[in-house]
């Protein structure tokens, strides 16, 4: 009888979860849902402890982290995690997804999901991916407007270090500057960087707009994240566990995306309440046709893992 007892009572074990945003973000969200999830179908014995706001590091440092196993569980941007898959960077392309209810139905689409997994799990050590997410549609601020393509031309821009982003936005005839986003603030007050791009929710959460007042709605490429779990850790688990993990991941893929664009679309009234200009006629064509063939181009540079990713999301109707 004693030794039923002593099995029954598992072990409670904490999980370090770290993202570099704040916790009101869509990063937030996906957190939620996964730390619930995994309390509800493990009955409370693991338990994730949630560090935002880049309290355990930059993305590119916590992925880093979580490969070593120092660290159990993150979130990354797409374009950092090229930083350890340069293929991943196809989910940066420009325009590779129309709109935001493409955007919610690629990210929630097991197949894309599996791809992208598929990229993962060949090409990277001591990580894994889990699951993915997104944070809306990225735009472009400043202190002036944007409303097509003729207003960037010139300007300095700071992009994401990533091959999409080098291409692109130099064919836009922009300037590009890389920095870590925790910079970006201080580079748009004193004028380093003429246009920063984000997400809505996240230029609200981080107050750039005090700093450059002028969103445009240009949605030029999607904040789409992945969700990572270190091998050490993945390993360790019975397969009981890793099913629980995979499980509460897999709600994520499911829910977030939804909840993301709700996010989205409350910063986007809250910023238009306290004054923000919010520029929502922008004329994309002129970015659409130079970014297309640089999308095809750079889908099959990144290789087969990307093509793939690509023609999957553009086949979502």
């Amino acid at each position: 009888m004693l030794g039923a007892t002593a099995a029954g009572a598992q072990e409670v074990k904490h999980y370090r979860f770290a993202y570099d945003q704040p916790k009101t973000t869509g990063y937030g969200v996906l957190g939620d849902i996964f730390a619930d999830k995994l309390k509800e179908l493990s009955k409370g014995t693991m338990l994730i402890d949630q560090y935002p706001g880049a309290q355990l590091g930059q993305e590119p440092q916590v992925l880093q982290l979580v490969k070593a196993g120092d660290v159990e569980f993150c979130i990354s941007s797409s374009a950092n995690a090229a930083t350890l898959s340069p293929q991943a960077g196809v989910m940066s392309l420009h325009f590779l997804f129309r709109n935001e209810a493409h955007l919610v139905k690629a990210i929630a689409d097991p197949e894309v999901s599996k791809a992208v997994k598929a990229m993962i799990s060949e090409t990277v050590q001591g990580a894994r991916v889990i699951g993915l997410a997104t944070l809306g549609l990225r735009s472009m601020y400043s202190k002036r407007e944007i409303k097509g393509i003729a207003d960037i031309k010139g300007l300095k821009v700071r992009v994401q270090a990533t091959p999409t982003e080098d291409v692109t936005f130099p064919a836009y005839g922009a300037q590009i500057v890389h920095m870590p986003f925790g910079s970006v603030y201080t580079s748009l007050q004193t004028g380093v960087v003429d246009v920063g791009e984000n997400g809505v929710n996240v230029y609200l959460a981080n107050k750039h707009y005090e700093v450059a007042p002028v969103l445009s709605m240009t949605e030029h490429e999607a904040n789409n994240s992945l969700v990572w779990i270190s091998d050490k850790l993945w390993n360790s688990l019975t397969p009981e566990q890793q099913g629980w993990v995979q499980a509460a991941a897999d709600e994520v893929n499911s829910k977030q995306p939804a909840k993301a664009m709700e996010l989205e679309h409350q910063s986007q009234d809250k910023l238009k309440s306290i004054g923000v200009k919010i520029v929502t006629d922008v004329d994309k064509s002129g970015f659409v046709a130079v970014a297309d063939p640089v999308l095809d181009k750079l889908a099959h540079d990144l290789g087969p893992h990307a093509e793939k990713i690509k023609n999957l999301i553009r086949a979502i109707n």
